[in-house]
């Protein structure tokens, strides 16, 4: 999907619905050292997302995956402005992104909410890792920073940041 595009809040929130339905590009492929991390993971999950789905498929082959809604990305309702005001998607998730932070939310999750499904999110990966090995997610940026910070919370050590790129690591460890 363009990002190149102007879009009103009303655009936007059809650009991100679109957005949230799609999958991965077919020329997009996985480095060999994500492949490698899924190879030796005791456990590889996704989000319930066609994009993260596909996503782990890439990663993990044929091997099985776990796919649950509790990884689906946070909520970005864009605010209702003015039709005249008009942006790119980046500027829009931004503008979306603080505004459900401090409180906007058209109903939908709220911060409190996606923090508290977050704490579940690390619980279960953490238990996952329990049975003794690496767990991998392959889910969304913001919420999986979200689950980051849960996990640091219950004193896991961010040992790798490759930020929020597509392909990214963050890699945890407990303390």
């Amino acid at each position: 999907m363009s990002r190149k595009v102007k879009l009103t809040s009303a655009g936007y929130r059809d650009w991100w619905a679109t957005y949230e339905e799609g999958g991965i590009r077919t020329d997009q492929t996985p480095p060999d050292s994500l492949r490698a991390l899924a190879a030796r993971a005791v456990a590889v999950f996704s989000s319930t997302r066609r994009r993260a789905i596909e996503t782990a498929q890439a990663v993990a082959g044929d091997r099985a995956f776990a796919s649950d809604a509790l990884f689906i990305e946070a909520p970005l309702p864009p605010p209702p402005f003015p039709d005249s005001f008009r942006v790119s998607p980046r500027s829009w998730g931004v503008i979306a992104r603080a505004a459900w932070w401090l409180g906007y939310g058209e109903g939908g999750e709220t911060r409190a909410e996606a923090e508290a499904r977050a704490a579940s999110a690390a619980d279960a990966l953490i238990g996952a890792a329990a049975q003794g090995g690496e767990v991998l997610l392959l889910a969304h940026g913001y919420f999986n920073n979200m689950i980051g910070i849960a996990l640091q919370r219950r004193g896991w050590k961010l040992v790798q940041d490759g930020g929020f790129s597509y392909w990214a690591v963050r890699r945890f460890e407990p303390r």
